[in-house]
This record gives structure tokens, sequence and C-alpha cells, in this order.
């Protein structure tokens, strides 16, 4: 007889994202005095009972007692902006964002985040441009969460705190905690960005540079974030460099380096200038017949115009009193 085994796969639900909550809620004033009535008339019960001497209704109308003030528990009050994440007995059931005073099932562990827009002004860091120099540079960015399931379930908000103590259900714990997180993911993000680009270029004007890239950096930055942060849920509104200079070590020899660039701009601008000066003289004395100057005389008055037009200092007139063919 020939015995036939079959295996019977489990498959686990797949990862739900974010939900919105469908289970039974109700207005927090009419439940508040609902229980308050209850609770009135089960404490007349309950003393009624005790005068009684009728032990029966004395535990039943005790335990009523207990449960209403346990129903007290699943008043919740929730601001704009703000969302509760839902989990019965750990199973996650949803996420509440209805604004107001209501009552719920107290059997039913909630969350409170924030879905406020929050900023982070960054401290300057020490990075290495594309050419291995030294730069501090820094960004603020402005993030708020997106997602609340990601947020709570995949990541451990419990290792993202500087003091893992202090995490617990408060909502300023829980968003510290997820500050802490996209902090250590935008100075990993920039560190990266700035690896890709040179601080400056001196040699090219197309090349995108740290200091001259403006929205563009701000949009490789926003990019790297949105990658990194996706995963908690967290959707990066606004990030910019704020910050940029170079690093102490160098930043003497590379102000020496740009003033030098910046002289030889100027002094380029000056030739050229003068070429122009010059070119123009000799063309208005050659039109309008002034002076017959022969190629010596030419190459001596363009010596002499260079020297005057682009020396630093005053020029020396000098009078010549003889005869242009001395």
């Amino acid at each position: 007889m020939e015995t036939t085994k079959t295996t019977q796969a489990v498959s686990s639900p797949a990862t739900s994202g974010e939900r919105s909550f469908e289970g039974y809620t109700m207005n927090g004033f009419l439940a508040l005095f609902i229980i308050l009535a209850l609770i009135l008339a089960v404490g007349g019960w309950l003393i009624l009972s005790i005068i009684a001497e009728n032990s029966v209704p004395c535990v039943i109308s005790s335990l009523l007692l207990v449960c209403l003030l346990f129903c007290a528990k699943g008043f919740v009050q929730q601001e704009p902006n703000e969302a509760r994440v839902m989990m019965f007995f750990g199973k996650y059931k949803g996420t509440f964002k209805s604004v107001g005073f209501y009552w719920m099932n107290p059997f039913i562990n909630t969350k409170r985040l924030s879905l406020r827009s929050r900023n982070i002004d960054a401290e300057p860091i020490k990075v290495n441009d594309k050419q291995g120099n030294p730069v501090m540079i820094g960004h603020v960015l402005v993030w708020r969460l997106k997602d609340t399931y990601k947020a709570m379930f995949e990541i451990d908000s419990q290792t993202m705190a500087r003091n893992t103590a202090s995490v617990g259900t408060d909502v300023n714990s829980i968003m510290s905690a997820f500050e802490n997180f996209v902090k250590i993911q935008s100075d990993a993000a920039l560190r990266q960005v700035a690896g890709l680009y040179s601080y400056d270029n001196n040699e090219s004007s197309d090349e995108v540079t740290l200091r001259g890239g403006g929205d563009i950096i701000n949009k490789q930055l926003e990019e790297r974030l949105d990658e990194r942060l996706n995963m908690a849920g967290i959707e990066i509104v606004e990030a910019r460099i704020n910050y940029l200079a170079y690093a102490p070590e160098i930043a003497a020899v590379m102000l020496r380096r740009q003033q030098a660039d910046a002289i030889i701009a100027a002094r380029e601008k000056i030739v050229e200038g003068a070429v122009s000066m010059v070119k123009m003289a000799l063309d208005r004395l050659s039109s309008e017949q002034v002076v017959e100057l022969d190629d010596d005389k030419k190459a001596s008055m363009v010596s002499n115009l260079l020297v005057v037009l682009c020396g630093d200092d005053s020029a020396q007139p000098v009078v010549n009193t003889g005869s242009l063919n001395m």
C-alpha cells in the first residue's frame, strides 16, 4: 500500500498598509452620560443590597460597578492632525483620525501619533566632496508622518530613541524617536549627495557644484531622503542645504585659491578691454589721418598703451619735445 503524504502550505497574510479604523465608536458625551447614569443606578442598587444584607445582589452590583468603571477607559479625545493606531490584543485594527471626543471598545490599545509637519535644523557636518576636499555642510528639512502602519510596525521606535526607557505611549516620546531616526537618515543622505558633486568648479561653468547647484542639489537631497524614509512611512515636505563652507583646515588655502582665480579672471577682462581700446585707437588715427605711423611706431604705441591700460599704478606722462623721426 502506497502512502501519499500531503503538505499543506500555510500562507501568512501579506503585510498590510494603513487603513481606516472600522470598529464601533460612540459620541463621547452621550457615552459619558450613559455610563454616569448606570454608575449611579448600580451604586444605588449596591447600597440597597448592603442595607438589606443580600449577598447575591451585592456581589452582582459590585461586579457591574467595576465593569462600568473599566468602560471609562474607552474615552478618547483627538485633536486635528493627530491619529491613533488601534490594536486589539496585538492585532492591527486600523488608524483612527476623526477629530473630537469619542468612546470605543476599552479593550483596544491605542497609540497616539502626530501628523503635523516638523522641522529639523541639523548642525553642519564634515563630509568629503567629489574631489575629496573636506567641507562643512548643513541642511534643514520639514517632514511629517504619512503612513502610520509603517511608522509603528515597519521600524522599531525603541532602537531609534536616544533613551530607550523614555519611549512609551506618550506622543511626544514616540515623535522624538521618529525625529532621531530622521536625523540619522538625513545625515547619511547628505553625505551621499555631497560626495557626488564638487564644492566648486573653476574650469567648467557647466558642471553642477554644491555651491552653485541650488535647486538641483536640494532636489537630489529630497529624493535620497524619500528613498530612505519611505520604509518608515515618513514624507519629506522640503529639504535644502542652508550651510556650506570649506573645513577649517583647508579654508585659508582655498580662500587664496579663490582670490587667485578672481585676479586671473579680472586680468583677462582688463587685457581684453585694453586690446579693444588699442585697436580702436589705431583705427581712428589711421582713418582720420591724424598721423602716419610705421610698424615700429605702431608697436611702440601698442606697448605703451597696454602698459598704461593694464598697469595697477597710474601712468606718469612724459612729454616728447623732439621729432617723431628721432
